[in-house]
């Protein structure tokens, strides 16, 4: 009776470990194994009062030790491995991956499954860790990088009060909030085997990811439903928060509205060929980049985003693991100069009162609007599309960003997004193209979000509330260099009306509290 009832748990206890999700990439030539854990969690899972704890909870995972080894210790041990491991959280992931020679895949099973099957959450470890990430919600996001604090800030303004609404690293007053007890809770209620995808890539056989799965079997299952996917707002006009700081370098805007695409509908390729031809990430041919970058030498760079993507600012590639249910679409322009720097620079500028923000919104708004009123050529749809076909196929240089993608394919319903992309791009015309872009794309309601100094804040205001002429400003020696197409374009630009509806003056240190 007693071996009938040992056979019965352990039967028990294999079907639920094998009830994991894997994804598997058989890489046979590689001497490198990656391997991926995918909790759908995320940011949407902190509660109310403690923003913050999903991604304060992951890095002690990643970061910290396990009931065996100390965080030291696993350091010191996985050294001569050169093996590596990070987690990236987001609004509805958690995914912590795992590099390593094959030659290790052995040895590194108890520290790679302590991580994530028991760690340590030591108190040592919370104090550094949350140390760390408080320091990057008070003074880093505020300090380091104005276009990452306005991208932050647009979707703090377009998802309010929804899970959406904070940055995944949370809230000054969120992680005051959190004690390591919250963490463990926490730990066990959203970062469990119901909710875990595993990924394997590289050379490996097939027992060697049974034995992982078997490992995670302790486990818990998820005790609490997920929370509400962030709903975006959608409100009539352009509503406009300035934020402000001081001495900042210009004035950093993204603006965006909601997107009911992502990648799971087809049509979502349609957008992906308009999106490109319009403002593709980091790529000089775009219209924006070319109207406001190469022509006028406004600033750095001007993109167009169909999905989130991931720190813009470093990544030239979208990164996986970053899937998201509800998206919108967004611009970036990086920034512009203010008034008060312009007049430094140039005498015969004096006498302005507001920098090149009000004008650079105008142009990428016009020229959206009339990419959307005129739709895509076929010759550009073609040479577009062509570019695709090859750009798409970078996604996926490494086998780590390879498994990621297969990974997020799974989240979207698919079974192979990249690969996919080429047959939806074969079958994809300029006709669907333009008629996706009319359906999805508009310019009259939006959210827009301007980290500037505090001494163009209330021109800005003015400007932008009233709908005042916002000319385009030049050297006298620029000027003399441009031609008159150029400046009656700049002429008709800076009287497009653009429908402002309000707008609000922000100090940067109320943000993120």
């Amino acid at each position: 009776m007693k071996n009938i009832l040992l056979i019965s748990i352990l039967f028990v206890f294999s079907i639920s470990s094998y009830a994991i999700e894997t994804v598997e990439l058989p890489l046979p030539k590689s001497d490198k194994i990656v391997v991926k854990f995918m909790f759908r969690n995320g940011s949407i899972c902190d509660g109310p009062n403690e923003k913050g704890i999903t991604a304060l909870t992951a890095s002690l995972m990643a970061e910290g030790g396990t009931g065996t080894y100390t965080s030291s210790g696993i350091k010191d041990i996985t050294y001569p491995w050169a093996a590596r491991w990070s987690v990236t959280v987001d609004k509805e992931v958690s995914v912590f991956t795992f590099e390593f020679h094959k030659d290790h895949a052995e040895k590194i099973i108890p520290i790679m499954i302590g991580l994530i099957a028991n760690p340590s959450l030591s108190d040592g470890d919370f104090n550094r860790i949350k140390s760390n990430q408080a320091n990057y919600v008070n003074q880093v996001i505020r300090a380091s990088s104005d276009e990452e604090f306005s991208k932050m800030g647009l979707e703090d303004l377009l998802f309010r009060n929804t899970t959406y609404q904070t940055m995944v690293e949370g809230t000054t007053n969120g992680l005051d909030k959190i004690i390591l007890e919250k963490v463990k809770a926490h730990y066990k209620d959203y970062f469990a085997k119901s909710n875990l995808t595993i990924g394997i890539a590289g050379s490996y056989a097939p027992k060697y990811l049974m034995r992982i799965k078997e490992a995670c079997a302790p486990l818990t299952e998820m005790s609490k439903p997920l929370p509400q996917f962030g709903i975006p707002q959608v409100n009539p006009g352009i509503n406009v928060e300035i934020i402000t700081k001081e001495n900042a370098l210009g004035s950093a805007i993204f603006t965006g509205f909601p997107l009911p695409l992502t990648r799971k509908d087809d049509d979502f390729v349609a957008l992906m060929v308009a999106n490109s031809w319009l403002g593709e990430h980091r790529k000089s041919y775009s219209r924006l980049y070319k109207k406001i970058r190469e022509e006028r030498s406004m600033n750095y760079g001007d993109y167009s985003y169909i999905e989130w993507y991931e720190n813009g600012g470093q990544n030239m590639l979208p990164p996986p693991g970053y899937p998201r249910s509800n998206n919108y679409f967004s611009l970036w322009i990086r920034p512009v100069q203010t008034a008060e720097a312009l007049r430094k620079q140039y005498p015969e500028l004096s006498d302005i009162t507001v920098g090149h923000a009000h004008f650079a919104l105008r142009m990428a708004l016009k020229e959206m609007q009339t990419f959307i009123d005129k739709g895509m050529s076929n010759e550009d749809f073609e040479l577009t599309r062509k570019f695709l076909f090859s750009y798409t196929k970078l996604y996926i240089q490494t086998p780590s960003r390879q498994l990621g993608y297969l990974m997020d394919s799974k989240f979207y319903g698919r079974n192979d997004y990249v690969k996919e992309l080429e047959t939806l791009l074969k079958n994809v015309t300029v006709d669907d193209v333009n008629k996706v872009m009319k359906k999805y794309w508009q310019t009259k309601n939006m959210q827009v979000t301007i980290v500037t100094d505090d001494s163009e804040a209330d021109a800005l205001k003015e400007s932008l509330i009233n709908n005042q002429i916002s000319p385009m400003t030049y050297s006298d020696a620029l000027k003399a260099t441009l031609p008159d197409k150029l400046l009656a374009e700049d002429d008709e630009v800076s009287k497009y009306k653009i429908n402002v509806t309000r707008v609000v003056i922000v100090k940067s240190d109320v943000m993120f509290r």
